[in-house]
């Protein structure tokens, strides 16, 4: 085994994972390369070198990896007890590098640049994620601006010793004794009849966009009383053009009735158009049909590989299944509605830790008389309030298209539908745009790590912040994404960076923060009482 002495001597591996898209990685060279120089030119402080494990391809017009069987590749040609860094300024596909980092014996380090573009931040929370899910040890950087003395001071510790330290005071494992009787009779009775009734977990195809730390192992699953039935998209594709013209016209004019507006155009490449909204209609009743026809309490659509060239993004269809108020849609034979009255509990980009999550969570807050809707977002960036109407870090909550429309103020009067970015979503598709509704939130994350399931939460506070600034911060992320202002109680923004094992959050509303403390007792006691390790970040506000 190589020592951290002689680790210091050996020039450093800068490997930058990407994505499988080549269209979304040459939109996003640019930003890569500026960060690589930024992190290059810090590292030359301490007078190390450093070289780059793979070229720029020409023929691609970007310098990422862009494939599992390329990152092997690259892999093979690395000394595997040198100090490795993986860069990222971009969303990345973390098995392009899994492989290698997982039989790689030097030290490793994960770096983001602090910024919601691309975005880096988001890939690099997914990869710190996987890794943990694998085992593997890890060290984790991100900056703003590469030459501040907390990032230097940092990176000088793990280019000397191969390891650095964040302050992660926020986390103790949940007194499950402090909570109220209330909460711990809801949490046991909804733990003990998930186990005893059963639960479906519908997974239509896994492992989107290798994100390695969303898969929960069967031997980890089961247990809690959730089972996979493994669904295929070609099966959702099929249902969707089963779809009559006249179904899908229905979920499209109560759409419309509901005060929701789409931006359409006429240009299937670069608008929205009402087609891709009509193909988005048909996927909404196909998902519901097909979770009926398999009995399952909550779904996942992958959407990215495969189906993405086939049909519009599903955003529109996963924020209609997590709401209780969205069209009705009644069986194959019309004798009955679907999922009467309550969301489909359906967890974006299949991220099964979500599903579990969402699946809690909707049992929980029913049970308590809470809102039932919840979502996951992307953990995406976070800055200061630049209006000063909030004297607090905000994080920019992002998923990536919908969110269930219950979390505006307005409802579906609230939301807007844009197109998917092309570099993405070549068929297009709305997505769900809208501002979250000030009020109080419980937020969590399921996660693997250390070979069994665990559970972050915490508390915080979605704010309003004026218009000019929700315009900035789109304008910093995805402009045409839905977004949550957020507030996390008694979680710095390093804090969260330090823990958080996912690029995804889990959040919901309750009515009140005493209700929203309650809420998050009672999801914790359900957890504990399933063999999930729950850990409390942050205290009161």
């Amino acid at each position: 085994m190589s020592t951290a002495s002689s680790h210091s001597n050996m020039p450093i591996t800068l490997v930058a994972s990407g994505d499988l898209r080549d269209s979304a990685n040459q939109v996003c060279w640019e930003a890569q390369q500026a960060m690589e120089k930024q992190l290059t030119t810090a590292i030359s402080r301490f007078g190390r070198t450093v070289v780059r494990g793979h070229e720029f391809d020409e023929t691609r017009g970007h310098g990422f990896i862009r494939s599992q069987r390329q990152g092997m590749d690259v892999f093979r040609g690395i000394d595997p007890d040198s100090p490795v860094i993986v860069a990222e300024a971009v969303w990345q596909y973390s098995h392009h590098v899994l492989a290698g980092l997982i039989s790689h014996r030097g030290p490793i380090l994960t770096v983001a640049n602090w910024s919601g573009q691309w975005p880096g931040l988001v890939g690099l929370l997914n990869l710190n994620g996987s890794l943990a899910k694998a085992g593997v040890k890890y060290c984790s950087l991100w900056s703003e601006t590469f030459d501040d003395d907390a990032f230097l001071e940092k990176l000088q510790s793990w280019l000397d010793t191969g390891a650095l330290t964040h302050d992660t005071s926020h986390v103790a494992p949940f007194d499950l004794m402090a909570c109220d009787d209330q909460s711990r009779a809801v949490g046991q009775i909804v733990a003990q009849t998930l186990q005893r009734d059963q639960a479906i977990m519908g997974v239509f195809d896994e492992g989107c966009m290798g994100m390695f730390n969303a898969i929960i192992p069967d031997s980890l699953l089961n247990p809690l009383g959730i089972f996979k039935e493994r669904l295929s998209q070609s099966a959702l594709y099929h249902e969707t053009r089963n779809v009559s013209d006249g179904e899908a016209q229905k979920v499209r004019d109560w759409l419309d009735d509901q005060g929701m507006t789409f931006h359409t155009g006429p240009d299937h490449t670069n608008d929205l158009t009402d087609a891709q909204i009509l193909d988005q209609c048909r996927m909404y009743i196909a998902t519901l049909r097909i979770a009926d026809d398999f009995g399952c309490d909550c779904v996942g659509i992958q959407y990215q590989q495969g189906l993405k060239d086939l049909l519009p993004a599903s955003d529109l269809v996963e924020g209609m299944l997590n709401d209780s108020v969205r069209p009705a849609v009644m069986s194959h034979d019309g004798s009955r509605e679907l999922f009467a009255g309550r969301p489909l509990t359906h967890f974006n980009e299949v991220d099964e830790c979500a599903g579990v999550d969402g699946l809690l969570t909707e049992r929980i807050h029913r049970a308590l008389g809470q809102p039932v809707e919840n979502t996951l977002h992307d953990l995406r960036w976070s800055d200061r309030d630049a209006s000063g109407t909030v004297d607090s870090e905000v994080w920019v909550l992002e998923i990536s298209g919908a969110v269930p429309a219950s979390h505006f103020a307005g409802g579906w009067a609230d939301a807007e539908g844009f197109r998917q970015p092309p570099m993405y979503f070549p068929s297009g598709g709305s997505t769900v745009r809208g501002i979250s509704k000030p009020g109080s939130v419980v937020w969590s994350r399921i996660f693997v790590a250390d070979g069994r399931l665990k559970m972050d939460i915490g508390r915080a506070t979605a704010v309003a912040l004026p218009a000019e600034e929700t315009q900035r911060r789109w304008d910093s992320t995805t402009p045409v994404w839905p977004v949550m202002h957020a507030v996390l109680h008694g979680v710095t923004r390093d804090q969260m960076m330090a823990r958080h094992h996912a690029n995804h959050i889990q959040v919901a509303y309750a009515n009140s923060e005493a209700e929203a403390d309650l809420a998050m007792q009672a999801k914790a006691v359900a957890a504990a009482e399933l063999g999930i390790e729950v850990f409390q970040c942050g205290g009161a506000k």
